[in-house]
């Protein structure tokens, strides 16, 4: 099994990398969220993977932290109906606390918004993965760059600071979605410690 991937990043999509490891290049699918904090193109970058494999073909997953990888597992194995490019695209439309979140409070409004998915999928996403999630999890967290192994842990800010920037910005009138894109992007730019202000400032740009 492969667990992780450290390479040179050689080419980026909004779903897709490729790393170049010791001569080969591995193609890599990773969700929106996971892209968007990828370093600049001939960087350092660290995966945490999963494959899947099929009779005729094995495919990599990549993701930023454990965290999101576990998360990406427990969809495909626990819930009836999504598979991998279904589970990426849940999690390409919000970030991690917000789906677990999402899941536990039951709002099926939300998670029936992530395209691949209707109001009967996001039903079971709730049954079947509620009971599944402990703790709030890890805020996501940039991607290592430069041969450093930037954790979860250790640069993300708490879930709580993320939460409370998304709940502002969507009082301020901005959807679920956009307003969860603009905290993570702030997340990428200010590092670890941002306080729910600064994300707050930085998604409106000032």
């Amino acid at each position: 099994m492969i667990t992780f991937i450290t390479g040179l990043l050689v080419e980026a999509t909004p779903l897709r990398a490729i790393i170049e490891l010791n001569g080969l290049g591995y193609e890599i699918n990773v969700p929106v969220t996971t892209a968007e904090r990828l370093p600049g193109v001939g960087k350092v970058v660290k995966l945490h993977t999963h494959v899947v494999y099929r009779k005729d073909s094995q495919t990599l997953y990549g993701f930023a932290s454990t965290a999101d990888r576990d998360f990406f597992r427990m969809l495909i194995e626990h819930v009836s109906g999504v598979g991998p490019k279904v589970a990426l695209s849940i999690m390409s439309r919000l970030s991690l606390p917000l789906l677990e979140n999402a899941i536990r409070e039951g709002d099926v409004a939300a998670l029936s918004k992530c395209p691949g998915i209707g109001k009967k999928t996001a039903e079971r996403l709730v049954v079947e993965l509620r009971s599944r999630l402990g703790a709030a999890s890890k805020a996501p967290s940039p991607i290592a760059g430069s041969g450093q192994d930037a954790t979860a842990e250790s640069v993300a800010p708490a879930n709580s600071a993320i939460a409370d920037a998304v709940t502002a910005l969507v009082v301020l009138g901005y959807k679920l979605a956009d307003a969860d894109k603009a905290v993570r992007q702030a997340v990428v730019s200010l590092g670890g410690n941002a306080s729910t202000e600064a994300l707050i400032k930085r998604a409106l740009g000032r």
